[in-house]
């Protein structure tokens, strides 16, 4: 049966308070905060941690440090991804 516009919209606010509950406050508030997927302030300071990592090792000449910076740097990049959270799938073989 097709669905009255109210239903859909109530059905989209609910899907909105779940999967980003202060989106969703803010939304209703008047004030939007940006969606989660936008939201990088962690993989920054991921990014900061990991590049000051490798500048010690280069500094201080330890190949270990400059190659756990450089993992962390990737690490970091990751969290860049919008679509992290979601599931990836391989494509089906024919």
């Amino acid at each position: 049966m097709p669905q009255s516009d109210d239903e859909l919209l109530v059905a989209l606010q609910a899907r909105f308070e779940r999967d980003d509950p202060r989106f969703a406050r803010a939304m209703s508030a008047g004030r939007p905060f940006q969606p989660r997927e936008y939201r990088h302030t962690r993989a920054w300071w991921s990014l900061a941690v990991a590049l000051a990592v490798l500048v010690a090792g280069v500094v201080v000449a330890d190949g270990l440090l400059i190659a756990t910076g450089l993992v962390l740097a990737g690490m970091a990049a990751q969290l860049f991804d919008p679509q992290r959270s979601r599931g990836r799938r391989c494509p089906p073989r024919r």
